[in-house]
């Protein structure tokens, strides 16, 4: 987990994972035998995609490096290759394209060299540095485990990086001895630690992330830190420092929230607390002139939910103050361009960034980020700053994937257009604003993706589609399940209901303590509207989500029967279950049902979807990942078995080998987004 993620864990915890599916080939290929291609969207264009991501603007902010992520056909996977773009011509080439994945594009501060990540030479994940007048590489690593968070140092001698040392882990018991030349089974495993899986890895590996240094041109690394100390990334230099964030304590594990941001020197390896209190700090970053960190923090009030505040403070750790404090949203990014910051936030259904003086001026700025990603219309954004301002930043629409573009002052510039050629020749369903108003008063942003060529006047069997999280928000943007259902016929509905970030603590919090509730009564105000405003057919409407959305679409079937057909995606049904076999086992019992299932047993149950199965009479279809450990096979199992046991029309399908995220391998997201188009189309009435 980054420092980062640490920061936000809570509030993406059951998000629909956008794992990002990895990158790209430099040029996605069509299988043999393709047939022509047809007007509408279909699941093999997700072949046909590509989205940039993480882009790097250079120092002088001349050229950006990023990540272009495309789907690879023949693997049935997201490769990553790298690219860079001149900003004055926005010419761009390859730099590191191929067999394997290429990642983490990192300029030094000369802007002279890129350094990077790759497993071009082997299974394992490596280091590289070009240099970038001669276009030489050299490879100055030899690690045994994957480095992630690299930092160059001021001077650009060296590069700093986090990478597991492995621990022996525990032991209890033996086998008798082994005969000679005898096949055994596999030994016993052998767990004693409270977060024993993390979704998308499986069961822990002993050991521990440590701080590394290596020359940037080439040697041998050396190690910092030992021990049990726990840090995560992101990493900055201070001079003679290292900053990261991480916990000293013994029980950390039971404490997931508890980091600080910590000081490590590089001559000793002596680690110092540079910040004290209860919560979360980290997110470092160095002013130019090396005198102030900036970090990203809150006080952990055992809220599910808490945006993220901007704090400065002295680099020996002292004169810490918040800044900036009026800007009521969560910010998951800040950096330095000159004596001023920049910072990310979620805004109304978008993603923004404003400039922050010291004393917490803010001044917003006027450019709409886009995630990096294609399942669903997540808001978020990727961006880095130069040492003049300019921006570099990833862009896109409802029509379009993300693009890099860059923007100095108040002048925005698209500098890709990497899927224009081929969308151009498709017919997409085109984005509306649908608000809202349930009937407390509380107001539901939302929208609804139309189907191609529809036309004013027409009511259109209507898919309402909920976001995960439940502290994350959809905004106007691509999503290629969105596009399938519409060419399907369907419109899809997509609102921000309470518990959604990017409106204000307050909003956020409409559901401590008591999510699902009151969900129900936004969601329905939302389908109300679409049908009052004569969009959605209300003798045919649907409903699907994943994750925290697959809990809400189970939650609502037992609540109304207005819904012809659900699809439940890999959902929470039993609070119970899920809070003691989630890889989350620290947080959910703690932070979102206030106590143990021992404890409060009556609110675990009145929360779960279980406890409403014996009201369903919706047809469902139940889907999962075949590895999901953030809402395990269990719970949508209990769901399917539940409806079926009454008779109610149900079907279970597993996504074999996928985690929670259940985008990563193209073929099964098409597949999955016609599972549940064919499910909707039994139940479908056809006028």
């Amino acid at each position: 987990m980054t420092n980062r993620a640490a920061i936000i864990t809570l509030a993406a915890l059951l998000v629909s994972a956008a794992a990002m599916p990895a990158l790209a080939q430099t040029t996605p290929t069509a299988p043999a035998g393709t047939p022509a291609p047809t007007p509408a969207f279909t699941g093999s264009d997700l072949f046909n995609l590509s989205y940039a991501a993480d882009p790097q603007i250079s120092p002088d902010g001349k050229r950006i490096a990023y990540v272009r992520m495309s789907a690879d056909v023949m693997t049935d996977r997201y490769r990553p290759s790298i690219w860079v773009i001149d900003t004055a011509t926005g010419r761009q080439e390859p730099l590191v394209t191929g067999t394997g994945s290429h990642t983490s594009p990192r300029w030094s501060p000369d802007g002279r060299r890129l350094a990077y990540v790759s497993t071009a030479e082997g299974p394992g994940a490596q280091m590289f540095v070009r240099w970038m007048d001669s276009g030489t590489t050299a490879r100055i690593s030899g690690l045994p485990d994957s480095p992630s968070d690299m930092a160059w140092s001021a001077d650009g001698r060296r590069l700093a990086y986090l990478m597991r040392v492995p621990g022996e882990g525990p032991a209890i018991g033996k086998a008798p001895p082994k005969p000679e030349g005898a096949t055994w089974a596999e030994p016993l495993q052998v767990i004693d630690r409270l977060q024993y899986r993390n979704d998308g890895a499986g069961l822990a590996r002993p050991g521990t992330d440590h701080l590394f240094v290596v020359d940037a041109d080439g040697g041998a690394p050396r190690r910092l830190t030992s021990g049990a100390l726990l840090l995560n990334g992101p990493i900055a230099w201070a001079g003679d420092s290292i900053l990261a964030s991480g916990s000293r304590a013994t029980e950390w594990e039971r404490d997931p929230l508890e980091s600080e941001v910590l000081a490590i020197d590089v001559a000793s390896g002596a680690v110092r607390e540079l910040t004290r209190r209860k919560g979360p700090d980290g997110a470092p970053t160095v002013s130019p002139d090396a005198r102030t960190i900036a970090f990203l923090g809150f006080d952990d009030d055992g809220q599910a939910y808490n945006q993220a505040g901007l704090y400065l403070m002295n680099r020996d750790g002292s004169g810490v103050r918040r800044v900036a404090a009026g800007l009521d949203r969560s910010i998951d990014n800040v950096q330095w361009t000159g004596n001023q910051l920049v910072v990310g936030f979620e805004e109304k259904g978008h993603y923004r960034l404003a400039r922050v003086s010291p004393s917490g001026a803010v001044t917003t700025l006027p450019y709409d980020l886009a995630a990096p990603a294609v399942g669903r219309p997540y808001t978020g954004g990727a961006w880095s700053v130069a040492r003049d301002g300019t921006l570099a930043f990833t862009s896109g629409s409802a029509t379009r994937p993300t693009d890099v573009s860059m923007a100095r002052g108040s002048t925005a510039r698209r500098l890709t257009a990497l899927n224009d050629l081929w969308l151009s020749g498709k017919r997409l369903g085109e984005v509306r604003t649908l608000d809202a108003r349930a009937p407390d008063g509380t107001a539901v942003p939302g929208w609804i993706l139309m189907p191609a060529g529809y036309q004013d006047g027409q009511k259109v069997p209507t898919i309402l589609e909920i976001h995960g999280g439940p502290y994350t928000s959809y905004g106007p943007y691509f999503s290629t399940d969105y596009q399938l259902f519409a060419a399907a016929g369907y419109a899809v509905l997509f609102p921000n209901v309470r518990g959604s970030t990017g409106y204000g603590e307050a909003f956020a919090d409409g559901i401590e303590k008591s999510y699902p509730t009151p969900n129900e009564t936004d969601l329905m105000a939302s389908v109300d509207a679409a049908v009052a405003a004569g969009l959605a057919d209300p003798e045919n409407l649907f409903i699907t989500g994943g994750s925290g959305g697959g809990l809400l679409t189970a939650w609502m079937t037992g609540h109304t029967n207005r819904f012809k057909a659900a699809a439940v995606q890999k959902p929470v049904i039993n609070w119970t279950s899920q809070a003691l076999v989630a890889d989350g086992l620290p947080l959910f019992g703690r932070y979102w049902l206030g106590g143990m299932p021992w404890e409060k047993q009556a609110a675990y149950w009145q929360r779960s979807p279980l406890s409403l199965a014996g009201k369903v009479m919706t047809p469902t279809l139940v889907i999962v990942g075949g590895d999901d450990l953030r809402t395990p096979n269990a719970e949508a199992e209990q769901w399917y078995g539940a409806l079926r046991l009454q008779g109610v029309p149900a079907m279970l399908v597993k996504v074999p080998g996928a985690p929670h995220g259940l985008d990563a391998r193209p073929s099964q997201a098409a597949a999955r987004a016609s599972a549940i188009t064919a499910w909707f189309d039994r139940y479908r009435t056809r006028k």
